[in-house]
């Protein structure tokens, strides 16, 4: 399979691996933005369900999501928060990392994303070795000594971008009746 990538500058074709994960992940990403066609700032902020999550939330969490997931795969561990050692500050913020703050647009993060995602494409495509790894940072939900490849932090984000798409078509379905399939 060959892909063209979304930043020509770097690179005009991959192939193989890296083209099935930059093609999966752009899919992902393409079916999050689409809930949010449409929208005006205050649906974008809208909550329709039981959860705290909304549209420009979920964009703006995933785009924070995946700098912080190449940060890891370019520097380690140390480009990672200590969530063991979350103060009340980093709590509030690791918060308005899921909604939209005053003053923040839904064009606005849906700018912020599509930055974060060239740059993620520009590190899949010149990565030398996907198989470099690192421990991951200490969280509760990380087993101790365990590390994460680039390749498995790429499936990661592609899950993660899935698994927030959902989300984000049941919030768009709660509050207009929109889909994005059926």
């Amino acid at each position: 399979m060959t892909v063209n990538t979304p930043n020509p500058g770097s690179t005009s074709d991959v192939t193989g691996e890296r083209a099935d994960l930059l093609a999966a992940l752009a899919q992902s990403r393409h079916f999050l933005r689409f809930t949010t066609r449409d929208l005006t700032d205050e649906q974008a902020g809208t909550r329709t369900t039981a959860s705290e999550l909304t549209l420009g939330g979920l964009i703006k969490h995933v785009a924070q999501m995946e700098r912080n997931w190449v940060d890891f795969i370019l520097q380690g561990p140390s480009a990672m928060k200590d969530f063991t050692a979350m103060t009340e500050a980093d709590l509030a913020e690791f918060t308005d990392g899921f909604r939209l703050l005053p003053g923040e647009t839904l064009a606005g993060v849906l700018a912020e994303y599509e930055e974060a995602a060239k740059r993620t494409d520009e590190v899949v495509v010149t990565l030398p070795d996907l198989d470099v790894d690192h421990p991951l940072p200490a969280a509760p939900w990380f087993r101790p000594g365990e590390r994460r490849s680039a390749r498995r932090v790429l499936l990661q984000l592609i899950a993660e971008t899935s698994q927030h798409a959902g989300h984000a078509d049941i919030i768009r379905e709660s509050l207009d009746g929109a889909k994005s399939m059926g």
